[in-house]
């Protein structure tokens, strides 16, 4: 049975994916930052899944302490893991901080994921045929890597922060792959769309429901958004096709900042320091 792990499991794309690839046989881990929500998730899975198995380990990618235990957990369970997917994200319309104090769209949609990876590519090395499917977006077209402050202390803004974070997806693709170049591991990258998920909603104060239901009938379910990294994960026609860019199954171009092996190099660097990856 391959073993495929999914961040951001409990809702939205990570949930669709889960049941998916639990239907197609697989075992799933759900990684989820909340306990409630994430057994309710796993519940609703169980529930209506017909194949395949699930379980959920709690991981919050806003903390880097949190990211090794989830890595040490699946370590402890697994000797091997197939596919890699880098679902969960976050958007915030004003500066938040992770727990350790990276600014939180960088923090969780790149930064978490980055260390999460790296923990886990000695299980995906395993495989004979592992995957590392990174969810990206079309956001990446107007972001750009603000070396001198990435954290955006100064002149913040939810699509600078948003689409900076996009773009590091796939500049650390573009590095991971180059780094993996001649192993089992193949490496993508994905535009999901337009899905209606609560990705922007402040679960809080309910700021940015009112966006979603206005554009609700021209948003693709969950479901939809999820077709391209289920189908990454699943297919046999895509291992000459890794570091491509899919949006709808299709390979499609990405901006020329998403193609600098420079900023890609200075990324890795500057995140392995944030992250201490190689500090034990």
């Amino acid at each position: 049975m391959k073993i495929a792990v999914i961040t951001g499991a409990n809702a939205g794309m990570g949930f669709a994916t889960s049941l998916v690839l639990a239907n197609s046989g697989m075992h799933v881990v759900m990684l989820c930052r909340n306990k409630e929500r994430g057994q309710k998730a796993l519940d609703q899975l169980n529930a209506r899944k017909k194949n395949g198995s699930a379980e959920l380990i709690l991981c919050d990618l806003a903390s880097l302490a949190d990211i090794r235990k989830a890595a040490e957990k699946i370590h402890d369970r697994f000797d091997r893991i197939d596919v890699l997917i880098n679902n969960a994200g976050v958007v915030s319309p004003q500066r938040q901080e992770t727990q350790d104090g990276f600014e939180m769209q960088i923090g969780v949609n790149h930064l978490g994921h980055f260390l999460l990876t790296n923990l886990l590519l000695p299980a995906l090395r395993q495989s004979k045929d592992g995957r590392i499917i990174i969810v990206s977006s079309g956001a990446h077209k107007w972001g750009r890597f603000y070396i001198e402050d990435p954290h955006l202390h100064e002149g913040y803004n939810v699509m600078k922060g948003y689409g900076q974070s996009k773009l590091c997806n796939l500049l650390f693709a573009k590095e991971l792959l180059s780094r993996l170049n001649n192993t089992n591991i193949s490496v993508f990258t994905l535009h999901p769309g337009a899905v209606s998920t609560d990705l922007g909603v402040d679960r809080k104060t309910g700021f940015g429901k009112a966006v979603h239901k206005v554009f609700r009938p021209i948003f693709q379910t969950p479901r939809e958004g999820a077709d391209t990294a289920i189908y990454l994960a699943l297919s046999n026609k895509v291992t000459d096709k890794q570091g491509h860019y899919f949006v709808n199954r299709k390979t499609e171009k990405t901006s020329e900042r998403a193609k600098s092996n420079g900023d890609a190099l200075r990324l890795w660097n500057w995140s392995e320091k944030q992250t201490k990856l190689n500090v034990t």
